[in-house]
């Protein structure tokens, strides 16, 4: 679990320096960053959903997960968590829920993360991780300038993911295929697409809701190709 590790203390490093560098801007300079961190999520979600081989996967997947999100209202615990953790730092205005998911599924969609962590826990090459770790911090001095502390609480979801397909190298190996990874990875960037428009203010999409997408497109890949229909 070396590179997990590092890849955490990474985001949070990152995360606090973007912080700091935050409470240093004028808010004409903080709105043009927010404005040029939207636009830049808003580009990689799309390049992260021309992923997919079978675009009815993701869709499927975004409407089913959507509506189980909906049933638990998952954002509405994220918002709640927010007004607490707003409490404790000053000036963050809500924004505690959209850094946490938006960092989270940069973060952890995609085959960096679970080949990483992977080969991290088969052989303790954790080369990938490392990258990843370079990658990721510059990302969370960004992120962190613009989205506030949420951005430093999604190395939590990360130890735990990453660290989780490490210990369970040999399983995870076997779930995760190629298939599995492309879709996933597919259906996330249209999630990481509704952050970036959430950031430029286009929309008010609730993302919070259409993160069971990701179990769901697991599971639909996994279905599919044990019918032979992928």
């Amino acid at each position: 679990m070396t590179g997990t590790i590092v890849n955490t203390l990474a985001i949070i490093v990152g995360a606090t320096l973007g912080l700091l560098l935050r409470s240093r801007l004028p808010s004409r300079v903080s709105k043009t960053i927010v404005h040029g961190v939207g636009t830049v999520t808003v580009v990689l979600g799309i390049d992260m959903g021309l992923k997919s081989q079978n675009i009815l996967i993701p869709l499927l997947s975004l409407v089913v997960g959507g509506a189980i999100g909906e049933a638990i209202d998952i954002q509405n615990w994220l918002e709640s968590i927010s007004s607490r953790v707003e409490s404790r730092f000053k000036g963050e205005k809500n924004q505690f829920s959209q850094g946490l998911i938006t960092a989270s599924l940069v973060y952890l969609v995609g085959p960096m993360a679970i080949l990483g962590a992977i080969n991290d826990g088969l052989s303790g090459d954790y080369q990938i991780l490392l990258t990843k770790s370079m990658l990721d911090g510059i990302t969370s001095i960004a992120l962190g300038s613009t989205l506030g502390v949420g951005v430093a609480f999604s190395a939590i979801p990360v130890l735990i993911y990453q660290g989780t397909l490490s210990l369970a190298a040999d399983m995870a190996r076997t779930l995760f295929t190629e298939p599995v990874v492309l879709e996933m990875t597919a259906t996330g960037g249209f999630m990481v697409l509704a952050i970036g428009l959430n950031i430029l203010e286009v929309t008010k999409i609730r993302v919070g809701n259409l993160l069971p997408g990701i179990v769901i497109c697991i599971l639909l890949v996994q279905v599919l190709m044990a019918l032979n229909l992928l």
